[in-house]
């Protein structure tokens, strides 16, 4: 049976979205044997993953991971990257057939600088799926996947007990500054959201976590920095509803078939990477955003501050938008 290396090295929620191709292959190939390269910071995304045989990552040594690779005796190489040490990988297995992933950079260079989309109508999921079409892949619709081991599920006692009856979870971090609300804007929302609220994020997140919790510490828990990555998807799991800028644990959550109220900043769903549930389920998220502004989406990925100096796509988000939604989603 034919042996599949696929490629995807970053970042948390690029490689949540590949899961589709990494399910869907092993169904419909019962008996191929699948491994997954990545960087080793996100090995842990994989490891629990069922439908993966072996997990490669990326060290300190590439010239070593090309000799470790050169040895499996692929059939296939799934390149989901498609960037210059893929192609250095592809070149160094140059007997193995290999399907790249179109990233669309030119269409999202257009976007980007003159505000022309260009782009095509169709999830990123679809995009990967096609790289395989020629496999005959098809999309079973069962969406993204998260598998959280059981070591990592959070304990009852590891969260306020005034949380213990429903909470709704809160992402404040994101990679980058411009795909996040101000802090005073998070601050208004937490206040405003009537229901307990978990906020989640990295170490790097704790201190704005802190600023906001200030502001009503029996309401708000910050569990910024204290939960590793999938204790805070765990987290997620068990919340009733999640908002979130457009980040890694949007993607896990749509995973784990949760309701989801989306903000946007300097990017925009356009590029294709909104939640995504997969056609069977009946799920619906929803978005939060400034559309018609002139400088939006200025930047694929983003900024650590807005370039224009006025951070408008943010700054102009009616929090009340998003607190009329929550109540909308509680009361359904």
């Amino acid at each position: 049976m034919p042996k599949f290396l696929i490629i995807r090295f970053s970042s948390i929620g690029d490689i949540v979205l590949t899961t589709p191709v990494v399910r869907c292959l092993r169904k419909q190939y019962p008996g191929a044997e699948i491994h997954f390269l990545t960087k080793y910071a996100y090995k842990d995304i994989l490891a629990n993953n069922p439908y993966i045989n072996k997990v490669h990552t990326l060290g300190d040594s590439f010239e070593l991971m090309l000799h470790e690779l050169a040895i499996e005796g692929y059939d296939y190489i799934i390149d989901l990257h498609h960037n210059l040490r893929t192609l250095r990988i592809k070149r160094h297995l140059k007997k193995v057939k290999a399907f790249s992933f179109n990233k669309l950079n030119v269409e999202k260079f257009i976007l980007t600088n003159f505000k022309i989309n260009i782009l095509p109508n169709k999830h990123i999921v679809h995009r990967n799926l096609e790289c395989i079409a020629s496999l005959a892949v098809v999309n079973d619709g069962l969406g993204l996947d998260y598998f959280i081991p059981k070591i990592d599920e959070v304990k009852n006692d590891d969260i306020p007990t005034s949380h213990m009856h429903g909470y709704i979870a809160v992402v404040i971090g994101a990679a980058l500054a411009t795909k996040k609300l101000p802090l005073h804007k998070l601050q208004e929302l937490c206040v405003a959201i009537g229901h307990p609220i978990i906020l989640l994020g990295g170490k790097e997140d704790y201190e704005d976590g802190k600023a906001i919790t200030k502001m009503d510490e029996i309401k708000i828990y910050n569990a910024c920095g204290k939960f590793n990555l999938n204790e805070s998807a765990d987290i997620v799991k068990k919340s009733k509803l999640v908002i979130s800028h457009d980040t890694g644990l949007m993607h896990i959550a749509a995973a784990l078939q949760k309701p989801i109220i989306s903000v946007w900043g300097n990017t925009v769903p356009a590029f294709g990477m909104y939640p995504y549930y997969g056609e069977k389920s009946n799920l619906q998220y929803d978005v939060v955003e400034i559309n018609k502004l002139w400088c939006r989406p200025c930047s694929k990925i983003g900024y650590k501050k807005c370039p224009k100096g006025h951070f408008k796509c943010m700054e102009k988000i009616a929090v009340n938008d998003i607190v009329n939604l929550v109540t909308l989603r509680l009361n359904k």
